[in-house]
């Protein structure tokens, strides 16, 4: 089956650096990468209007960051807003952010087929920025990857120096502004291009005029996020037979002293290598956390019939033709063996291997694509459109 065409542009991509192979070698988590015309003819589908009024929704995160003159230089105000925060904004200096804009509007989901060179539950979400002329969030870096897509308008970015926890910032300011920020490279962005930036590299996008961008962003937990989700996990298994238990090193008179000897720690450290060494359960656990929503407080919405019952089987009215597609706030990724598991939201579920990669790596596919549901499958499927996660696409 040939690449689709979202495949073979994103393919182009990377021709000039060397292909995708390299790209992803030399660059992905790296170094940053210009990317001229990623998108040819590329305009924002949506205006500044329609962004503002997402950030007018409670359930929508937003925020507004503004510049001035005076320290601590740069404000930041979080969302809802209202329009009379809109209307009393100066002419310049401002740039408005909202967060998981794929969420709410299929054109900004569409986005996401782009990036389908890379696992799929990493993709945090899509923000999209508006700012006014001169508008920027400050010299500053993140700890994901990112694809700076410009929709309208001109933005200029400056790369600075690699960063981490011990980089000097500006005190004061709720945002995390570095204090000096070391130029290295300086880009202007016209709408189609893109620029990748990696973890932790310092950047400064300064808009040239009104403009419009589309940060298309990678989930990157923090190993404090992963441990400490991962002892929950541990914990809520707590009385299990086959706990390992902390045990001391072999011990000599001269350990029996108030300081710690480093064997005590090595006797600690060992322990909990051990009970890491359970692969099938750390990807599990993995798995579950990876494709946890970004905000699981929001309810999905089911396109079935209200009054349907949740023991009905949806699946069998539906033809071997109907295209299904997952719902844009859901996560999925898919673990083999047998049986196979397909994690949704945080949730695991026992499959064919079949349901499971099939679901996980296709944003849409028709029913027959599953190929022949056993019982285990098709009550699946069930559960996955009652619940939303997986919604049937109609002409």
């Amino acid at each position: 089956m040939p690449d689709s065409p979202e495949k073979q542009l994103s393919a182009q991509w990377f021709s000039h650096c060397g292909g995708l192979d390299n790209f992803l070698a030399e660059y992905w988590q790296r170094k940053p990468l210009l990317i001229r015309q990623a998108l040819p003819g590329f305009r924002s589908p949506l205006e500044a209007d329609e962004l503002a009024g997402l950030a007018l929704e409670e359930d929508i995160e937003s925020r507004l960051i503004l510049e001035s003159k005076t320290a601590p230089f740069w404000s930041l105000q979080c969302g809802p807003f209202t329009d009379e925060d809109f209307q009393t904004l100066p002419a310049s200096h401002w740039t408005l952010l909202v967060q998981a804009v794929d969420q709410w509007l299929p054109e900004v989901h569409d986005l996401l087929t782009h990036f389908d060179f890379l696992p799929q539950w990493r993709v945090d979400d899509v923000m999209v920025s508006y700012a006014s002329d001169q508008g920027s969030v400050g010299p500053h870096f993140d700890q994901y990857d990112v694809f700076l897509l410009q929709g309208e308008g001109q933005r200029r970015w400056r790369i600075g120096q690699s960063c981490d926890r011990n980089t000097p910032l500006l005190k004061g300011p709720e945002l995390s502004i570095i204090n000096d920020f070391e130029q290295s490279e300086e880009w202007l962005l016209e709408p189609g291009d893109m620029l990748y930036l990696p973890p932790g590299l310092a950047h400064w996008g300064i808009a040239e005029g009104q403009c419009m961008t589309y940060s298309i962003g990678f989930r990157a937990p923090s190993a404090t996020e992963l441990l400490s989700d991962l002892a929950t996990e541990l914990l809520s298994k707590d009385g299990s037979t086959d706990e390992l238990m902390y045990r001391d090193p072999a011990l000599t008179t001269s350990m029996a002293k108030g300081l710690i000897d480093e064997r005590f720690i090595d006797a600690v450290k060992d322990l909990l290598l051990r009970q890491l060494d359970d692969k099938e359960q750390l990807a599990q656990w993995f798995a579950r956390f990876m494709t946890a929503r970004k905000y699981p407080e929001l309810e999905l919405e089911s396109e079935l019939d209200d009054a349907s019952e949740p023991s009905a089987s949806p699946h069998r009215e539906l033809d071997k033709s109907t295209e299904l597609g997952r719902h844009p706030a859901s996560r999925f990724a898919a673990l083999g063996g047998e049986p196979a598991n397909l994690a949704v939201d945080g949730e695991l579920y026992p499959c064919s291997e079949v349901f499971a990669t099939t679901v996980a790596d296709s944003r849409t596919f028709r029913l027959f694509d599953l190929g022949a549901l056993d019982s285990r499958d098709r009550a699946l499927l069930d559960t996955l459109l009652h619940n939303g996660s997986l919604t049937i696409h109609t002409e």
